[in-house]
């Protein structure tokens, strides 16, 4: 049995003898010379810290496994060498559900000191599992007059199916454009056509395996990617280079959690989090918890710890003026988190609470759009 790639970037099986090879297949990107680079073209920068995009097969136990620093990937995808020159640092080689806060933080000082030196944009090869995550807490760590891109890939490179090589590419092709934001870059569509930028703040992983996972949420995309023509379109609403000028925030508050409220919850759950700094509940509809939770979450309060309330619904924004239930979470303090998504409001919180020690300006904040995450409006029929 041959495999045989199609264009769309998917393979068939084929019976041997019923095609003639046309050419011989690549070599292993471990075998392969190291690619030049143009020293003529806008220079980039590669921050790797791990993932499937920087994964291959580990034959000794049959997984995936992160084993390639930045510089394999420049091998691996050799048409990144005709788009530009680029710094590689290899941050951490971990898979993202190892990722923490105190990566994140040191993953936004790195990026900072790389546009410090002066690079046109930068990309970081991340695990697609909590990109989002990381995605948010560097837009709100990190004001950026360059695009940040963050990329990751489905399937591993020595996959036929693998997404790597197209997002990789699609990614340098953003990371060289107008765009002034962080944004994630990956398929569009589970063919090889085109990839979707997404804003770092309005992004979601929306399933396990397809090549076009990441979806935003309660917007459009802010561009595409044209990977036979290597065109970016960007959207009008897109944060645009050299809007911005570089600075760092990167303080956090790490004592912050995320809970889904669930029928029959116990009320006792939530004295796990007493001392804790904030809370996220994600809570059904408009933004409701039971009853036998209020009295719980009005002594989180009173203590210290900061509540806010999003939806587990995908679009759509909290209201906890329309029932009762939302009315008594209002009078216990609970701040609204409008159509944040949970983990974004997550991470806002997480940022908001390490820069801001004054409880009042802290909850206007957490109300207050800061990197695009909190719409003002939901656009008709979201």
């Amino acid at each position: 049995m041959a495999v045989v790639k199609l264009s769309s970037g998917y393979n068939i099986g084929v019976e041997k003898g019923c095609c003639t090879l046309v050419s011989p297949a690549p070599a292993p990107a471990s075998h392969m010379t190291p690619v030049r680079q143009d020293p003529k073209l806008p220079e980039l920068s590669i921050i790797s810290t791990g993932g499937t995009i920087a994964s291959r097969i580990d034959y000794r136990t049959g997984a995936v496994t992160s084993q390639f620093d930045a510089d394999d990937i420049l091998t691996a995808i050799p048409a990144l060498a005709e788009i530009g020159r680029y710094r590689t640092k290899v941050l951490y080689t971990i898979l993202s559900e190892n990722m923490t806060p105190a990566i994140w933080q040191e993953l936004a000082r790195a990026i900072h000191d790389e546009i410090k030196h002066g690079v046109t944009g930068v990309i970081v090869t991340h695990g697609t599992d909590t990109m989002a995550y990381s995605a948010a807490a560097v837009s709100f760590m990190l004001d950026t007059p360059v695009p940040v891109v963050f990329v990751g890939s489905q399937r591993s490179a020595d996959r036929p199916s693998s997404d790597n090589a197209m997002n990789g590419v699609c990614a340098a092709l953003a990371a060289k454009s107008n765009l002034g934001e962080v944004a994630i870059v990956m398929h569009g569509t589970t063919n090889d056509d085109y990839c979707a930028i997404h804003r770092g703040t309005r992004v979601r992983k929306m399933h396990t395996s397809r090549r076009d996972a990441f979806q935003s949420i309660g917007i459009p995309p802010v561009g595409t990617i044209d990977y036979a023509t290597r065109t970016v379109t960007l959207s009008d609403e897109v944060v645009k280079r050299g809007t911005h000028k570089l600075a760092l925030h990167d303080k956090l508050e790490p004592h912050c959690a995320l809970i889904q409220f669930y029928p029959g919850m116990a009320p006792e759950l939530l004295a796990a989090y007493e001392g804790y700094k904030g809370l996220v509940l994600a809570g059904t509809g408009l933004g409701h918890v039971s009853t036998a939770l209020i009295p719980g979450i009005r002594k989180l309060i009173a203590g210290g710890t900061q509540v806010v309330m999003t939806s587990q619904c995908m679009h759509g924004r909290v209201c906890d003026r329309v029932y009762d239930t939302g009315r008594d979470l209002l009078n216990a303090g609970v701040i609204e988190g409008g159509d944040m998504l949970p983990e974004v409001a997550l991470v806002k919180q997480m940022w908001v609470l390490g820069n801001e020690k004054d409880p009042e300006k802290a909850a206007a904040m957490m109300a207050t759009d800061l990197k695009g995450e909190y719409m003002r409006r939901s656009g008709h029929g979201l």
